[in-house]
């Protein structure tokens, strides 16, 4: 499961389509909906916040208003209701860090997006989270803390 940081006008179809499915997955855990995942580390911000259930509804919708610009039919009411509007801190590490993991995909699988990347020098990220300096956050699942 891979849910971005960074804004999901970077993704190309394939990594759209993938976070929509994989947030809609990460919202049945968080509405304890489904008995998988529930510790996957890319939730624990959701779960930090004011309100989880908000705060990925809040992300859901961001990633569908970037399906509607590209004229993807995803069903809207998928989405649920937000009570309170939430900003969630990511690091700027994490955000170069899902930037190079993008890259790596998007150079195997989508060169046009790829070149396309590579001439972005401001990284834009999710609405959502608003960005603090630091370090690749501790969630994070890297070769060098998986392989040490």
């Amino acid at each position: 499961m891979r849910i971005w940081s960074i804004h999901p006008k970077y993704l190309d179809t394939q990594g759209l389509v993938a976070l929509w499915c994989e947030t809609l997955l990460a919202k049945k855990v968080l509405e304890n909906k489904t008995r998988g995942y529930k510790n996957h580390p890319q939730l624990e911000r959701f779960k930090k916040s004011d309100d989880a259930i908000s705060a990925i509804n809040m992300y859901l919708t961001e990633v569908f208003n970037e399906t509607v610009k590209r004229a993807y039919n995803f069903n809207k009411l998928k989405i649920g209701s937000i009570r309170k509007n939430l900003n969630i801190t990511v690091t700027s590490g994490q955000l170069e860090f899902e930037i190079k993991h993008l890259e790596k995909k998007l150079n195997d699988r989508e060169s046009k997006k790829y070149l396309e990347l590579k001439t972005i020098t401001n990284i834009e990220p999710h609405p959502i989270f608003k960005v603090i300096e630091g370090d690749v956050e501790d969630w994070e699942r890297t070769e060098q803390r998986l392989f040490g």
